[in-house]
């Protein structure tokens, strides 16, 4: 591939193999406050050092990490890149689409979701088994590289039913959600609560769905968890802030990445 007809995930791609060498068996995306399973990993670099922005968001600290978890060669990218900050669909699928031009076949997806049903208490860590895109964007839009991917991808099983069984196998109480993606940052109002209940959304964030489409679109195998950090507006009592969020997930992280090690050592 030529220099002009290099894409940025190339870019990026080449230099986290020219960072950590041989490409991981699984690639983690982290949301808001659950970098403590980046910390069990032992080599790290910045965003900026491989290409990728910066986040601008407290509790995504902007480093890729590497290192062996339960058998498994992973790398761990601590910190999202959503489409609130202001960047394009491509960018907030950079981190994927790297990942799947290094190599890495499956990828874990993780978030933080407000509740949309009153069972889903703060706290409870949900496998994501379909989404409602209201982004009003897409990563697939525009010139298709069709050495990523098919110009028109089915999404029957984006979220890979083969993870989720091995996910419900590890920990049947897991439910099975219906994820709501919002443009954001504002949080949703209650009547938007309602219409995306009366649509079937389970939970609501504003992020995971760009990844998971490019990944899909590449072919990779997805799982996305997302961890419930308080009941969506008109089920929650006060305001909602994201101090709240960041709380509510650094208290669920060791749970999730204890999930997490039993997946990779299932995978």
């Amino acid at each position: 591939m030529t220099a002009d007809a290099e894409k940025p995930y190339d870019r990026v791609a080449s230099a986290l193999q020219a960072h950590f060498g041989a490409a991981p068996d699984v690639g983690i995306v982290l949301g808001s406050g659950l970098g403590a399973l980046a910390d069990l990993l032992p080599d790290s670099v910045a965003y900026r050092d491989v290409g990728l922005p910066s986040p601008g968001v407290a509790g995504h600290g902007g480093r890729v990490h590497v290192g062996t978890l339960a058998g498994k060669r992973v790398a761990a990218f601590a910190g999202r890149l959503h489409l609130y900050e202001g960047h394009s669909p491509d960018v907030a699928a950079l981190q994927v689409r790297a990942l799947a031009r290094w190599g890495t076949r499956r990828v874990v997806l993780t978030s933080a979701v407000g509740g949309c049903r009153a069972d889903l208490v703060a706290g409870t860590i949900c496998v994501v088994a379909d989404h409602l895109n209201l982004q009003g964007q897409n990563p697939l839009r525009g010139p298709n590289d069709d050495t990523l991917g098919t110009r028109f991808p089915d999404q029957s099983d984006l979220y890979t039913e083969r993870l989720r069984a091995i996910a419900h196998a590890l920990d049947p109480s897991l439910p099975e959600v219906v994820y709501a993606a919002m443009p954001g940052p504002n949080y949703e109002t209650p009547a938007e609560i309602r219409m995306l209940r009366t649509l079937g959304a389970d939970v609501v964030g504003m992020s995971l769905v760009s990844e998971a489409m490019a990944a899909g679109h590449a072919g990779l195998e997805v799982l996305a968890l997302s961890v419930v950090a308080n009941a969506a507006a008109g089920l929650h009592a006060g305001r909602l802030t994201h101090v709240e969020v960041t709380e509510a997930m650094g208290a669920a992280s060791a749970r999730l990445v204890a999930l997490t090690r039993r997946l990779l050592e299932a995978l």
